[in-house]
């Protein structure tokens, strides 16, 4: 069984360490941990990783933020994986730093990545993962927010943050979507 977990983000060293990344960064720890590496492909970045007689396909957009969909889709269909086995990992502005909020459909929320993957699968009924990332911004500066890097705070507390959500992951994939929200929603 086949499911395909994509961390959004943007490519370039520039953006590796801002908050916008948490999805290449989510994907790049748990390939570390898995011993398993990323490789060019079409679309993306992409590694392959056996969890308990699953195949999860790790995907990192290279379309830019704005375009994920088409990654997704392209990925999906290559794949041949339903909807129901893709999670979709990004950082969200509405919840507290580390807390993660784990959903079966929603709202792209004004996520620009998120609305390019509803626009292009044709729906909102995806799983996905949201990170929070804080809303420390004044009015009108989420954009240079989310694109800073993170504090020495946030940035020390993120690896125990990185494993949790690679746990969820893997829990989505062996004993589904509602009980892998059920334990890690609010954690």
């Amino acid at each position: 069984m086949k499911y395909l977990i994509v961390g959004l983000g943007n490519p370039g060293e520039q953006y590796s360490e801002t908050r916008h990344n948490i999805g290449f960064k989510t994907l790049d720890a748990l390939a570390s941990a898995s011993n398993v590496v990323f490789t060019p492909a079409r679309y993306g970045d992409v590694a392959s990783l056996k969890h308990k007689g699953r195949n999860l396909i790790l995907l990192k957009p290279s379309t830019f933020m704005n375009l994920s969909g088409n990654a997704v889709r392209y990925w999906m269909q290559q794949e041949k994986i339903p909807v129901e086995r893709v999670m979709i990992i990004t950082d969200d502005l509405s919840l507290p730093f580390g807390k993660i909020r784990i959903r079966a459909k929603g709202s792209d929320g004004g996520h620009n990545g998120l609305k390019s993957v509803q626009e292009q699968i044709g729906g909102s009924h995806y799983p996905r993962m949201r990170f929070g990332v804080g809303n420390d911004f004044q009015p009108g500066q989420q954009v240079n927010y989310v694109l800073t890097p993170w504090t020495k705070e946030e940035s020390d507390a993120l690896d125990e943050r990185l494993k949790m959500i690679g746990d969820a992951i893997l829990s989505f994939s062996s004993i589904g979507l509602e009980r892998t929200m059920n334990f890690y929603n609010n954690k």
